[in-house]
């Protein structure tokens, strides 16, 4: 239990440090903003500067990709369209409970707007309890627990793109084409009638007899249309898949390459076959604490004639001359020169995790959303086709409208992958109640954790 009468002596001295730290963050700010203005009138050279000598800087600039001073406001979304969406939660490992095996929780949403369709609102566990789940990580001296989260990043993935498959091509999507989507409960057929069901809005008999694709009819209705691929009614409308937080896995970089490759390479394959339906993918950084933006004007407030980081700066104790607006974000410069609705020029990030995204590195802009100015990030295919880019945004920019403040889908996807108290101890007597049929005797928690259960005292 906290003692608040101790906390209560510690606040004041809290709030005085913040009041300290506020009145420094503004004069930095408004030297931001100079810096900024100055760097619209050089922003070729600054940015030649960053690529001839971006492999000697000690820290990650991102290189604007439109001219710094550049403001768009976000046309509205149409009525009609379409968000998917997936986030995960976990019950992690340990060696005080019955069993050592964690769970992996991916909530998965559809959301049709304006098409008289129901949405999907469902969530997918899958249990690891095979040795080649629970130590394969140990060969790379990664922690359990942590190679958890790295799987959980996969799997959201990978169900996004499942669901943005089935939306697209429902018709050709056969029971045995989900047999991998429920890998735990072996209740396959329920999930695959729900999802399914949702997405066609069909009854669940003509589900379980769908027709085969060439007893469809296809009439076009002109020359053009005869000629080419029929559009599935689902890209009829514009449609984004969403997740939440950064597409740019930091966390990666430091990772042995068969361990890295492991974890990346199935990322890379969904995305892929995203941009393969032409759906944009999208990360919502809400709260973003990146300073890449700001980065680049330390190009500009380099002393010396030439930013050589490990040559000039290496040796220094303390902060680089070049850090003069540290600890200041992008997000605090943007929410002072965007207005609600506006997004910031394009950039282009230099996270050198993104040697191994191939053609499928990451840009980002600011997004003043109204109750916040956000991070949107996109796959460089989604960057270089405007049309996609403007209607992602647009779409994400009626997301967070709808979600007062965050997106809608994304919240919706939380709450269903969220694993509570009584959802874990539920798990645990399910659990207990299996191995106990399987004839398993002694079966319970150790002492430890039954006494942090209950107090006697």
């Amino acid at each position: 239990m906290l003692d608040f009468n101790q906390l209560a002596r510690q606040m004041q001295g809290i709030s005085q440090h913040l009041v300290t730290e506020s009145t420094a963050l503004r004069q930095k700010l408004d030297y931001a903003k100079i810096l900024m203005e100055q760097a619209q009138l050089c922003q070729t050279e600054l940015v030649e500067r960053q690529a001839q000598w971006h492999d000697r800087l000690v820290f990650t600039a991102a290189v604007p990709i439109e001219p710094l001073e550049t403001r768009q406001e976000i046309a509205i979304a149409p009525s009609a369209h379409t968000v998917i969406a997936t986030d995960g939660s976990q019950i992690s490992p340990s060696h005080h409970e019955i069993a050592y095996c964690y769970l992996i929780n991916i909530g998965r949403i559809i959301l049709y707007y304006g098409q008289g369709k129901q949405p999907l609102l469902d969530s997918l566990p899958e249990v690891f309890y095979r040795p080649e789940d629970l130590y394969v990580s140990r060969q790379w001296g990664i922690r359990t627990e942590e190679w958890m989260g790295y799987c959980r990043t996969v799997s959201e993935t990978q169900v996004l793109a499942e669901l943005a498959q089935a939306i697209v091509h429902p018709a050709s999507m056969q029971m045995d084409d989900w047999g991998e989507i429920d890998r735990v409960t072996g209740d396959v057929d329920n999930h695959q009638l729900s999802l399914l069901n949702a997405i066609e809005g069909a009854s669940l008999d003509a589900l379980s007899h769908p027709k085969p694709l060439e007893a469809q009819p296809s009439q076009p209705s002109s020359p053009i249309e005869s000629q080419s691929p029929k559009v599935p009614s689902s890209l009829q409308v514009p449609t984004i898949a969403l997740v939440d937080g950064s597409l740019i896995y930091w966390f990666l970089e430091p990772l042995p390459t068969e361990a890295r490759d492991r974890i990346l390479q199935p990322i890379l394959q969904a995305w892929q076959q995203l941009r393969s339906l032409k759906i944009p993918l999208v990360g919502y950084v809400s709260a973003s604490r990146s300073g890449e933006a700001l980065n680049f004007l330390r190009l500009q407030t380099c002393p010396y004639q030439t930013p050589d980081c490990l040559n000039h700066c290496s040796q220094l104790p303390d902060k680089l001359p070049c850090q003069v607006l540290d600890p200041v974000r992008d997000v605090a410069l943007w929410s002072q020169l965007l207005e609600p609705g506006q997004r910031s020029p394009l950039w282009r990030s230099s996270a050198r995790i993104q040697d191994f995204y191939g053609d499928q590195g990451i840009y980002f802009c600011y997004l003043h959303v109204g109750s916040e100015v956000a991070r949107v990030e996109v796959p460089e295919w989604v960057a270089i086709e405007p049309e996609m880019l403007n209607t992602a945004l647009s779409l994400v920019l009626t997301q967070v409208q709808k979600g007062y403040g965050y997106p809608v889908a994304l919240a919706e996807a939380h709450n269903q992958a969220v694993v509570r108290g009584g959802d874990r101890s539920r798990f645990f007597a399910l659990l207990e109640q299996q191995m106990i049929k399987a004839g398993l005797r002694n079966v319970g928690t150790s002492y430890k954790e039954a006494r942090k259960r209950g107090s006697i005292a």
